[in-house]
């Protein structure tokens, strides 16, 4: 095999990996009416089916370098793509609300792993293109979440919720294929420990600023359909905007795919990110009926483009990809565990207020003290391999 195909192999099996990531959180939102209705659980015990595999991503990516230890970089995204397809699996046998809530924790180890490997893997097989392929990689993730959030509705109406939720079981054996075929054929890294990173504030920076972008992105993606279907709107409308919001964020990411190699600054585009991100947050938060679309089509370009910059940023700090590794993780596991309190919080306040307006006001105060923390991240900063 030429090195230019394995690369354009690579490409498509990290691309194909990276649609499965998203599908079990996506496709929850547009049913969770049903869910609940048919299980009993009230709003805040639902956000855990958003917030708890969130949870458990930052939990293990956390653990990257361990990880990467005992199971290595190629078998490890393999074993994640394998518990995501079990637990998309299960829910058509176990639909109840207890199930539900160990399949999103299994799912999302399953993310974790990959998401703490792939970055790495990326890195080494990607040379050059390193920068371009997390692009890809990034929108693949959203891409996923879209097809999940507007094609859910539509098979719920032909099946049952629980065969809807376990349908998201088939794109993973394509991805467990294209992974075997095409992935990861890099010669093994020897791991070093890196201890002490948690010393560092500009890593402490990073992890806030990933969460919170990220905190966005897990936001709307638990809690905007059930939003327009508490103001009289249908499931399958309430899924399409979700669906719009989505597809404007992979518009996005295609975006800072193609553009991210022209400057080694992101300062520029973060702020056009966060200034999008706030646009739609306000406008959910004013006229939510009248500037629906217009709402999501900023808050998704904002959102689209902030999840790649921010891991790209990550990356752009480390001397290696050992030290990548380490930035990747701590920011990723942190800023995982930090997103998942917004949309917890959100079921809170939809719970005790029967509102979710508070929480788009919260997400919009967050996008200023996002802009500052961008102010610091100068294209000439890096962490030290001494941390």
């Amino acid at each position: 095999m030429t090195e230019r195909i394995h690369r354009h192999l690579f490409t498509a099996s990290v691309i194909l990996v990276g649609l499965n990531l998203r599908p079990i959180l996506a496709s929850i939102g547009p049913l969770l009416d049903s869910i609940q209705r048919d299980t009993g659980l009230n709003d805040s015990a639902a956000s855990l089916l958003t917030t708890l595999p969130v949870i458990m991503m930052g939990v293990c990516l956390l653990a990257t370098t361990p990880l990467r230890k005992t199971i290595g970089d190629r078998q490890g995204i393999l074993l994640g793509i394998a518990l995501i397809f079990l637990a998309c699996l299960a829910r058509i046998w176990w639909p109840g609300g207890a199930p539900l809530l160990l399949t999103a924790a299994i799912g999302g180890i399953g993310i974790a792993i990959v998401q703490a490997l792939m970055p790495l893997a990326i890195r080494r097989n990607a040379g050059g293109a390193a920068a371009s392929v997390m692009g890809f990689y990034s929108t693949a993730i959203m891409g996923g979440a879209l097809i999940a959030s507007m094609a859910s509705p539509w098979l719920s109406e032909k099946w049952h919720w629980p065969s809807t939720l376990g349908f998201w079981a088939l794109p993973a054996i394509l991805g467990i294929i294209a992974w075997l075929i095409g992935g990861d054929r890099s010669e093994p890294e020897r791991i070093v420990a890196q201890p002490g990173i948690y010393r560092h504030r500009r890593a402490w920076a990073l992890l806030i600023f990933f969460g919170l972008g990220t905190g966005a992105y897990t936001l709307v993606l638990a809690w905007l359909p059930p939003f327009f279907t508490q103001l009289g709107w249908s499931a399958q409308a309430a899924g399409n905007i979700l669906g719009a919001l989505t597809a404007a964020e992979v518009v996005a990411g295609i975006g800072v795919s193609f553009l991210v190699s022209h400057s080694r600054d992101r300062r520029p585009a973060l702020f056009a990110a966060l200034a999008l991100l706030l646009a739609g947050m306000v406008m959910l938060a004013l006229s939510p009926l009248t500037l629906a679309w217009p709402a999501a089509l900023a808050a998704g370009l904002g959102i689209g483009a902030l999840f790649p910059l921010s891991l790209i940023v990550a990356l752009d700090h480390g001397e290696g990809s050992q030290v990548a590794g380490v930035i990747l993780g701590f920011v990723q596991g942190g800023g995982y565990i930090l997103a998942a309190s917004l949309p917890f919080a959100a079921g809170v306040l939809r719970q005790n207020l029967a509102d979710l307006t508070p929480a788009w006001w919260l997400m919009a105060a967050l996008c200023l003290v996002l802009g500052a923390l961008a102010l610091r991240f100068r294209p000439s900063d890096r962490i030290s391999t001494q941390f």
